[in-house]
């Protein structure tokens, strides 16, 4: 994988950092997710999208039908993903790196079987 264009298809993960006590309010705010950016996300060809938190740590993990440069550049013209940001930015503390790149977490170690118990080569 290359961890700046994520092939289509293939799972890309990366982490954001919240400010210290704003684990509940972000947990909040994706309890009330607008429809207006779940169409977004739909129209970025996201077809699988996880989101874990543990304290102030966010890890965030997806799948693209056109890869992950296909998904941004929908995602990264829209007004509605703009504002979405922007109400968030009382709980974000890094988002990205000084470049703009995402927080990207590197693949360390895998296993993986098919279902009749074959390993994924």
């Amino acid at each position: 994988m290359n961890h700046r264009n994520p092939a289509p298809g293939e799972a890309f993960l990366y982490l954001y950092r919240l400010r210290p006590g704003a684990g509940p309010e972000y947990d909040r705010r994706h309890a009330e997710v607008w429809p207006e950016i779940r169409a977004l996300i739909d129209a970025a060809g996201i077809y699988d999208y996880q989101i874990w938190r543990h304290e102030e740590i966010v890890v965030c993990r997806m799948r693209a039908r056109a890869g992950y440069s296909a998904a941004v550049a929908v995602t990264g013209l829209s007004a509605v993903q703009a504002r979405w940001t922007a109400s968030l930015d009382q709980v974000f503390d890094t988002i990205a790196t000084t470049d703009g790149e995402p927080l990207w977490l590197e693949e360390v170690f895998s296993h993986a079987l098919l279902p009749d118990d074959r390993r994924i080569p």
